[in-house]
């Protein structure tokens, strides 16, 4: 019986590894229900399922003016609690940026409707891989991986429609993070091999 006891932890181990990589792997977690409703909401019908927030588009006369994200994730449709599903529509005025940011909790997929679009991700090993796309092309963003999307054409405003492997993909902007948050100007110039005066002028444009 002893010289079991070994091999059972063994076992042991081997099984919780497993739990934990396909927790890791995971996107949103499994439902045991068909559906999530939140707390609040007993009575559900159709329009529970509904999301009415992009009929903006429909009816949108003039382009805007500033890069726009239009988003149908759990936060604005509580329906896709769950569902591991979530979209957004991406409008590029010329010469907008979508700075570089990051998905924590998905992998983007966008699909290029109107016009063109120079996009690109940097992985794990600092490389980068940049892409023209024109109307028509899809890209894959993968999950995590610090990306970007640029409209160069100063005459024609690109629209793209991105989903996402999951509810609440999250979205953390680089210049956001790094430069309008409260970490300390000296450990910043430190990182950048910078001096602390060009931190402040890039806070102070972010903040303008």
């Amino acid at each position: 019986m002893a010289s079991r006891i070994p091999t059972m932890k063994l076992l042991s181990l081997v099984l919780s590894s497993f739990v934990i990589v396909q927790i890791a792997l995971a996107s949103d977690p499994d439902v045991l229900s068909d559906f999530l409703v939140p707390a609040n909401q007993n009575n559900v019908r159709g329009g529970f399922f509904t999301y009415t927030g992009m009929r903006v588009l429909v009816n949108q006369s003039t382009f805007p003016a500033n890069f726009t994200i239009l988003k149908a994730s759990m936060v604005e449709f509580p329906a896709l609690n769950g569902q591991s599903v979530s979209y957004a529509v991406l409008q590029y005025p010329a010469s907008s940026l979508n700075p570089p940011h990051t998905h924590p909790r998905a992998a983007e997929l966008l699909f290029l409707v109107d016009g063109s679009l120079e996009v690109g991700f940097v992985d794990t090993t600092n490389k980068l891989f940049t892409q023209s796309l024109q109307a028509g092309d899809m890209f894959i963003f993968p999950k995590g991986l610090v990306h970007y999307q640029y409209n160069a054409d100063p005459n024609n405003p690109p629209i793209a429609i991105s989903s996402f492997g999951s509810a609440n993909a999250g979205t953390v902007s680089l210049p956001k993070t790094l430069f309008a948050t409260s970490i300390d100007d000296t450990i910043l110039a430190k990182s950048f091999e910078t001096d602390v005066s060009t931190i402040q002028a890039l806070k102070a444009g972010l903040a303008s």
